[in-house]
């Protein structure tokens, strides 16, 4: 990985969820399970019914909850409280990654399908509060979700990023196709690599790839 092509970057931005910590602590699934539930209460629809249209709407509109505020009009927030209310306890902190983000040069932030207050207690549980210079969740791109190209220029325009001097990591690679087309320097952080014209990097090790670059 040629650290000159991130020789023009003094803008970073991080995803959260099983970028900012390793799949393997899979806090997502306690958050399926909320949101499930929470889809059931709200529609008055069973298990297997909620999952469906979970699934559905994460597909058709990038996330569960911009589906349900599109389809059925729900109110957000009650929303992003329940389901983000979830244990830390598989996280650890990671010190190495710490130094890899303290150690860039110039501006750093965390954006994230989440919200902000979540994304501050993983942070905290990781060992990484303190690091960065905003926490943007997606009430800060007024509810529009990754992959749209709407709700990155949202929270860029709030966090001051200029895309042309910014890399972007995420985990999901569909979630850097809006950041490429913006001239951003994209690294998809997965287990697996996806071959797409988008990414331009790939690495299963966070901490490992950003010290290579400084």
């Amino acid at each position: 990985m040629p650290k000159h092509a991130f020789s023009h970057v003094s803008q970073w931005v991080f995803d959260l969820d099983n970028t900012l910590y390793h799949p393997s602590a899979r806090l997502f699934d306690q958050i399926e399970v909320k949101m499930t539930a929470y889809v059931m209460d709200a529609l008055r629809v069973d298990r297997a019914e909620a999952d469906r249209l979970r699934s559905q709407y994460w597909r058709e509109h990038g996330t569960t909850l911009a589906g349900l505020m599109r389809e059925h009009d729900l109110d957000p927030d009650p929303y992003l409280v329940a389901v983000h209310d979830i244990s830390m306890d598989h996280l650890e902190e990671d010190a190495d990654l710490a130094a890899g983000i303290r150690n860039l040069p110039g501006k750093k932030i965390v954006y994230t399908n989440g919200s902000a207050p979540y994304a501050e207690r993983v942070l905290a549980a990781r060992g990484l509060s303190g690091l960065f210079d905003g926490v943007f969740g997606v009430e800060h791109a007024d509810y529009h979700p990754k992959p749209e190209r709407r709700a990155f220029d949202r929270v860029f325009a709030r966090a001051g990023i200029a895309p042309q001097q910014a890399a972007m990591f995420e985990d999901d690679a569909r979630n850097l196709a809006a950041p490429h087309e913006m001239g951003m320097r994209t690294v998809h952080v997965a287990p697996e690599p996806v071959d797409a014209a988008h990414i331009h990097h790939h690495s299963d090790d966070l901490a490992g790839f950003l010290a290579r670059l400084v």
